[in-house]
C-alpha cells in the first residue's frame, strides 16, 4: 500500500473541468437505455405472449429467440450489428445499432418477466372475465395486464438500471456516450483513473434517478 500514489487516484479540478464535456454524452446514454428499454417492452409483451401460446409456429421462435439473447453477450450482439451486417450490404449508424441491439437484447429479459407475471395471475380472473363477456384481449388489457404490471415493475426496472449500466458498451462502436467522452478525456489528459470515477458517479446519478422513479411507481401500484 505504501507504493500507491493517492494523490493521482482522483484530479478535482480536473473532473471539474471535464465534467461538462463528459456530461453532453449523456443524451445518448439515456437515448440508447431508455430507448431500448420502451421498444424492448414492447417486443418482450408479445414475445411473452407467443411464448404462452398453444401454437406451436408463434411458440418455438420465442423460445429460441429468448435463448439466443439471453444467451448471447451484449458486446457481441453489438459488434454484428456495426461490423458484421455491412458485409451483407446492411450498415447501420452506431447509434441505431445500439439502439436496435438494446431492444433486442433487453426484449428477452422483459418477456420472461413479463410471462412471469401474467402466470402469476389466478386463473380465476381469466374466468371471471370470460364470465361477463370479455373478449381474450379485452380479459387481458382490462383484468389480467393491470395486475401483472404491479409484479412486473420491480424485476423490468433492474433490466432499466442495467441498460443504464450497460449502454456503456455502445462507446465500443464509436457511440458518443458519457463513457466514449470519458475515454476521450482520459487519454488527452493521461489520467483515466480521475475520468472514470466522475463517469461512475455520473451513471450512479442517474441510476439514483431510476430508483427513486421505481419507488413512486410500486406506491402508486399498491394504492390504486
Amino acid at each position: 500500500m505504501s507504493g500507491i500514489e493517492w494523490q493521482h487516484i482522483f484530479d478535482l479540478q480536473l473532473a471539474i473541468e471535464s465534467f461538462p464535456y463528459i456530461l453532453q454524452g449523456v443524451g445518448y446514454t439515456i437515448l440508447i437505455s431508455f430507448g431500448g428499454m420502451v421498444c424492448g417492452l414492447i417486443l418482450g409483451f408479445f414475445l411473452a405472449l407467443g411464448r404462452t401460446s398453444k401454437l406451436v409456429l408463434f411458440r418455438w421462435p420465442a423460445r429460441i429467440f429468448i435463448s439466443y439473447m439471453r444467451g448471447t453477450p451484449m458486446l457481441v450482439f453489438l459488434f454484428l450489428l456495426y461490423f458484421g451486417l455491412p458485409n451483407i450490404g446492411i450498415q447501420f449508424s452506431a447509434v441505431t445499432a445500439a439502439l436496435i441491439g438494446f431492444s433486442l437484447h433487453s426484449s428477452a429479459y422483459m418477456a420472461e418477466i413479463i410471462r412471469s407475471s401474467l402466470n402469476s395471475i389466478d386463473k380465476g380472473q381469466w374466468e371471471a372475465a370470460t364470465a361477463l363477456g370479455m373478449s381474450y384481449w379485452q380479459s387481458l388489457l382490462f383484468v389480467i395486464l393491470p395486475q401483472a404490471t404491479r409484479i412486473a415493475i420491480p424485476p423490468l426496472s433492474n433490466v432499466l438500471l442495467d441498460l443504464i449500466k450497460a449502454s456503456s458498451l455502445a462507446a465500443m462502436i464509436t457511440v458518443p456516450d458519457l463513457f466514449q467522452r470519458a475515454k476521450i478525456v482520459g487519454g488527452r489528459e493521461f489520467d483515466y483513473m480521475t475520468v472514470y470515477i466522475l463517469v461512475g458517479l455520473i451513471y450512479w446519478g442517474i441510476c439514483l434517478l431510476v430508483e427513486v422513479w421505481q419507488n413512486y411507481l410500486e406506491k402508486s401500484s399498491l394504492n390504486n
